[in-house]
């Protein structure tokens, strides 16, 4: 069966990892569970979150997903591109041969799309750039909607929030790539397919993993590790199973398998 695991509030709170999630994700991948890293975050390199992920002593093993992936496979090849975003969804969006051009550039003109992701430089004249682009005639893709994301200092503000200000300017109606949108379904399912059983998503986010969850049809696991906590209760969408962390939810779930044979 596949594992959907979220990043931020689950693996790792900032710098931080969240004790006992290297051990759960060996547990999984020695069980031959298909481990699949999915992060609402298009702002890092899949290398750098690999390093990130090792770093914790997780091999990823080719697992990790994000946002920015699925943010391009909404553009084609040879589309004119202006990024506000980071440079793992450059990556991602030159990967497919998508023009990516930078905001405030002399090639910031007449591009198709403007796509808003998490980067930690965003500024005033690239807000500018992208709400003239979309002013003129450019579509409005957006990798997530989330407007906060738990750090090891106190929540900071997500994509969603950048995304915010270009609509607000705007008025446009952004396309969304990331959980819990189409494009990252599909993409997961994809990643997922000839692995059979009953998949789990685990995240701390009922707005993204626990919609995302009951969009792809997966079991919809909430940790307590991140954003809600035990005083937030009841959630919705409500999940089928609550833990503690990672290690609690995997931990559960193969003490119940040794049961049931």
């Amino acid at each position: 069966m596949a594992w959907a695991l979220d990043l931020d509030g689950v693996v790792w709170r900032g710098t931080e990892g969240v004790p006992g999630a290297g051990e759960a994700v060996r547990l999984l991948q020695e069980a031959g569970e298909r481990v699949l890293f999915v992060t609402n975050n298009s702002g890092r390199p899949v290398s750098d979150t690999e390093e990130k992920l090792a770093g914790l002593g997780i091999d990823a093993l080719g697992g990790v997903v994000t946002s920015g992936m699925a943010a391009a496979r909404l553009v084609v090849p040879g589309e004119r591109v202006l990024g506000m975003c980071g440079p793992g969804c450059r990556e991602e969006l030159e990967r497919v041969g998508a023009e990516v051009v930078r905001a405030g550039s002399a090639d910031d003109e007449a591009v198709d799309t403007v796509v808003v992701g998490f980067h930690d430089d965003f500024d005033y004249r690239g807000l500018t750039a992208g709400v003239q682009a979309v002013l003129g005639g450019a579509r409005l893709l957006g990798t997530n909607d989330d407007v906060t994301f738990p750090a090891h200092d106190g929540l900071r503000p997500g994509a969603g929030s950048l995304l915010a200000a270009v609509v607000a300017a705007t008025g446009a109606t952004p396309e969304l790539a990331g959980k819990p949108y189409g494009p990252m379904c599909e993409l997961v399912r994809d990643l997922a397919a000839g692995t059979g059983g009953d998949h789990v998503m685990v995240g701390d986010r009922p707005d993204t993993d626990g919609r995302f969850a009951r969009a792809l049809g997966w079991r919809w696991s909430l940790v307590l590790s991140g954003l809600i906590g035990q005083d937030d209760l009841p959630v919705d969408p409500e999940p089928d199973t609550v833990h503690d962390d990672l290690l609690a939810c995997v931990g559960a779930y193969l003490s119940d398998r040794e049961r049931t044979g």
